[in-house]
């Protein structure tokens, strides 16, 4: 009996701490059976979570008023910066998140501005516990905006997860590069102005990367039904997940 009041009592805890988790996740199932859990925390932060291997993407604690509990998730095997910009790079999360074998990988730029870390450049690939990762560019292609993100200088990442493969694509627009970027499983898409991509650039962009699930995250105001709304009306294929937690 008294084995069996445990076993309760420990479901009702795992219930309750399941159905106070602040931030959306989905679960993707991979070519190897395993599942990746994807986290959705705000505006350019995600989380990763594969084999019990935790991966965070830009973690920032605070932005604005908006404060972003950590204390969550477990401390990150691997910690990818895409640029330094303040909403991308914040050396209070990074060190909130780490452990002793932790790995920070950063743009050269952030790893010089963190002191700290492992500099990874574009068209750089290398392996970090069962994820494959590859820097790829990001920078802004519209003329008064160039200054925002220089070609050469910032990092978008695809991760490969046993070949279910997901691109952040950091701050960028709708660059010729990412024609080469699939097959792509899920893909975020920075999507707000003046300093990423436009919706129809959104648009343009997923359809030249064509994955299975398209996440637009780095939001600000942007008007993401217009996005699915054209992809939706131009029969693209693509399953269009919105997160008002990445605004």
């Amino acid at each position: 009996m008294t084995r069996l009041i445990s076993i309760l009592l420990a479901a009702a805890v795992a219930g309750c701490t399941a159905q106070q988790f602040p931030y959306p996740v989905e679960s993707f199932g991979t070519p190897s059976g395993d599942q990746l859990e994807i986290t959705m925390i705000h505006h350019g932060s995600i989380a990763l979570s594969y084999k019990g291997f935790n991966i965070q993407i830009d973690p920032v604690m605070q932005m604005g008023e908006l404060q972003v509990d950590y204390s969550v998730f477990p401390k990150a095997d691997c910690i990818l910066v895409t640029h330094e910009h303040g909403d991308h790079l914040d050396p209070a999360a990074i060190e909130f998140l780490s452990k002793e074998d932790t790995r920070v990988l950063l743009n050269p730029a952030s790893q010089e501005k963190l002191g700290k870390g492992e500099a990874v450049s574009n068209g750089d690939t290398l392996r970090v516990g069962p994820v494959g990762i590859i820097a790829v560019p990001a920078y802004n292609i519209t003329e008064d905006h160039m200054q925002f993100h220089p070609q050469g200088r910032d990092n978008g990442y695809i991760l490969d997860f046993d070949g279910f493969r997901v691109y952040v694509s950091g701050d960028t627009e709708d660059i010729d590069e990412m024609a080469g970027f699939g097959p792509l499983d899920v893909a975020f898409l920075s999507a707000n102005q003046p300093y990423t991509m436009t919706t129809t650039q959104c648009v343009e962009a997923a359809m030249t990367l064509s994955p299975k699930v398209l996440v637009p995250y780095h939001l600000s105001n942007t008007d993401t039904q217009e996005i699915k709304d054209v992809l939706d009306s131009n029969d693209s294929g693509i399953q269009i997940l919105l997160f008002e937690e990445l605004r």
